[in-house]
């Protein structure tokens, strides 16, 4: 049996592009080369898509890499001929990687693609919609105040404060890893963080503080989910923002498995399992919750493309649950392959004519 060509897609046009970068040296190291050919497929900041056959190539931003063309319903080429790859696997994070835009590329050319679909990938990435969509299901998250650009003078510190209380955190809609997120406390860094968030999206998000733990749960599967056991990221700072996450060693301490309650365990893994299927995801996501110290689950956020470095809550929390990380890798592989089998049978053609 031949093996597969997999497409390992990373770097892209994203604040998170370094993050990306780690991800994708973490994946590299741990997919079975003995199972599968490996293609890297490097998005450059401009947006250019660059391969090479060089596994311990991973700053492919060199002349002799050869740019990926997309040719919608015939997958990829290069200038030298047609690109194979039979599954894209994109650890590309933030803005146009997790956000539905390149899920639709993929779709576009015809190729199966581990994760969430173009559909579930840009209603997780906003967090307006998200919250929207998870409220009308019945799952507790933050309450908060949505602000567009053409109208970020329509609500005051005061104003927010009156409804939120303070501290509050103001965040682009449509970001990840803490960018442009801000606590804010008084009027002061209240305009301030307006203005920065701004920089990074039309749309921002203003939501109360929640006090309670953090924990995160690793959902994988299509149609039938595997729900990780939960894990608690305890901070050791402030606010665990971009630098704690990624730039520094003793930001947070991550508990795998969070020390809690049976019934607390429970009770999260069934609003990750809830959070999952209202967004119609598929393959993989994270779900980030907060547990008050009343019981009470508090959806924060969905992460369609979680980080996979060597650091990760994601791949962490399912091998402690038992799936180590190169089988999860196969899984991915496997689930994108099933979908893909179920979307090329369906009919196109209209039966009438």
């Amino acid at each position: 049996m031949s093996k597969l060509t997999i497409g390992l897609i990373y770097g892209g046009k994203s604040t998170e592009y370094e993050v990306s970068l780690r991800s994708a040296k973490s994946v590299l190291d741990a997919i079975d080369k003995d199972k599968y050919t490996i293609r890297l497929v490097h998005v450059l900041k401009d947006g250019t898509w660059k391969t090479t056959t060089e596994l311990d190539e991973i700053d492919l931003e060199k002349k002799d890499a050869e740019t990926v063309y997309v040719v919608p319903g015939q997958a990829f080429k290069t200038e030298n001929g047609p690109l194979t790859i039979d599954v894209m696997l994109p650890v590309l994070h933030g803005t146009y990687g997790e956000d539905g835009n390149v899920q639709g590329v993929f779709n576009s050319a015809g190729v199966a693609f581990a994760g969430c679909n173009t559909r579930s990938s840009a209603i997780a990435m906003d967090k307006d919609i998200t919250k929207r969509l998870l409220s009308y299901a019945g799952i507790d998250v933050a309450k908060g105040i949505v602000l567009n650009d053409y109208e970020s003078d329509t609500c005051s510190f005061t104003d927010a404060s009156e409804k939120l209380g303070t501290p509050m955190f103001i965040k682009p809609a449509n970001q990840g890893s803490s960018v442009g997120v801000f606590k804010v406390v008084n009027e002061e860094e209240y305009d301030y963080a307006l203005k920065e968030a701004f920089k990074f999206d039309t749309k921002i998000l203003i939501e109360e503080a929640i006090v309670g733990r953090e924990i995160e749960v690793s959902v994988l599967g299509n149609e039938e989910l595997y729900i990780s056991v939960p894990g608690e990221i305890v901070s050791n700072v402030d606010f665990y923002d971009y630098e704690s996450k990624y730039l520094t060693d003793d930001g947070a301490t991550l508990m795998i498995p969070a020390e809690i309650t049976e019934e607390e365990k429970q009770k999260i893994q069934e609003v990750a399992y809830r959070t999952f299927k209202t967004l119609d995801c598929e393959g993989f996501s994270r779900v980030d919750v907060f547990l008050t110290e009343s019981g009470q689950v508090l959806v924060n956020e969905i992460n369609t493309l979680p980080g996979f470095t060597s650091i990760s809550m994601y791949p962490k929390l399912i091998e402690v649950s038992g799936i180590p990380y190169s089988e999860l890798l196969d899984e991915l592989i496997n689930l994108a392959l099933k979908r893909h089998e179920k979307e090329v049978a369906l009919m196109t053609n209209n039966p009438l004519f």
